[in-house]
């Protein structure tokens, strides 16, 4: 098994590739500001997920960067409501696209987390 088999890995993956997508069409001012922000917060649920994967050994390892990850998407919805809301992101079928999956990454990671805190405690 690999964290590319996990779900929550491939819709964060999923996510990144759009938002990076979205940040390069922003008004020249925002590539730097929150366009950057925006695309850092997003790729860090990612590589978050795979740190605490390789750290599963270790249960609350493994849910602390979880954790993490969902803190990072968190600041990626934060960020997007910002871009749209100051009008940097015009397109609001787009804008709701990321809500709708950002929204659905944050659910289940959520999920995944109460997962792997219940496995740890029926374990000890």
């Amino acid at each position: 098994m690999s964290y590319r088999n996990l779900e929550i890995w491939q819709l964060a993956r999923e996510v990144v590739i759009e938002i990076h997508k979205m940040s390069m069409a922003l008004p020249k001012f925002e590539m730097f500001e929150e366009g950057q922000q925006i695309r850092r917060s997003s790729k860090s649920v990612k590589a978050t997920i795979v740190e605490g994967y390789g750290r599963r050994r270790y249960k609350n390892e493994y849910i602390k960067f979880l954790v993490y990850a969902h803190a990072s998407n968190d600041e990626t919805i934060d960020h997007l409501e910002t871009l749209f809301e100051t009008g940097s992101l015009t397109d609001e079928s787009l804008y709701k696209l990321l809500s709708q999956k950002l929204d659905k990454l944050g659910r289940k990671l959520n999920t995944f987390i109460q997962s792997v805190e219940r496995e740890h405690m029926s374990v000890k």
